[in-house]
């Protein structure tokens, strides 16, 4: 019997209804999937097998025969089926003279040099790459110069004793309110205060009675306690 010629990567999908292989570049793994074949052997099983369990088991005997049928033949069903496989899978790889690799024709194969590309790499391919590299390369380079002429630190104290002060943290402070001058209530952006109807703008600031201190809004004094609004 002929050997069976082909890639050292590939997957048996095959099971009892059919026979299925996938195969592997040696070089990027890219998988080609063969198409699904059906087993006829193991269809006469299946058939066999269901007519058993509905007629209550007199086609037993018969399934048992068709396992033994199977058993006999499927190793030649399966090399067959292998066979097919290689020839449908086989335009889409090829051998390398010089390492003697199977590789995908889609990404892995140079055809000028007739060798794979990991023994002749695409010369446009690389110097595409290497051409991308060399610019990224001297744009790094560059930017460190250009940094290196820039001086960040001026005012920077680097006496021993002095430290730069972290920032704070922002906080979560509200904005201060904006109060009536005269009743203390708040007042927001009115020109007039909604409570006792004074202008905004032009409420003069009150003093205490009893101390005379400045209220700064409130109805009492922060002062004393004294009330100021009657």
């Amino acid at each position: 019997m002929a050997l069976i010629q082909f890639v050292r990567n590939y997957d048996d999908l095959s099971s009892e209804r059919g026979f299925q292989f996938k195969f592997h570049c040696d070089k990027c793994g890219n998988g080609f999937m063969t198409q699904f074949e059906t087993s006829t052997v193991g269809m006469a099983e299946s058939v066999l097998g269901v007519a058993s369990s509905l007629l209550g088991g007199w086609a037993s005997s018969a399934g048992n025969a068709a396992r033994e049928v199977e058993r006999a033949v499927g190793g030649k069903l399966h090399d067959a089926a292998l066979a097919r496989a290689v020839e449908e899978a086989r335009p889409n790889f090829r051998q390398c003279g010089r390492c003697g690799h199977w590789v995908c024709t889609q990404v892995c194969w140079n055809a000028q040099a007739n060798l794979c590309t990991e023994c002749a790499p695409d010369f446009t391919q690389q110097l595409a790459a290497n051409q991308a590299r060399a610019k990224a390369d001297a744009a790094r380079a560059q930017l460190e110069t250009k940094a290196s002429q820039t001086n960040y630190v001026s005012g920077v104290d680097m006496s021993a004793d002095a430290y730069v002060q972290a920032p704070m943290p922002s906080s979560n402070t509200q904005p201060a309110k904006k109060l009536c001058g005269q009743c203390g209530a708040e007042v927001g952006d009115s020109k007039f205060c909604p409570e006792c109807g004074k202008s905004v703008a032009a409420a003069a600031p009150i003093h205490c009675p009893q101390c005379g201190g400045e209220a700064k809004g409130g109805k009492f004094c922060r002062n004393c306690g004294t009330k100021l609004v009657p």
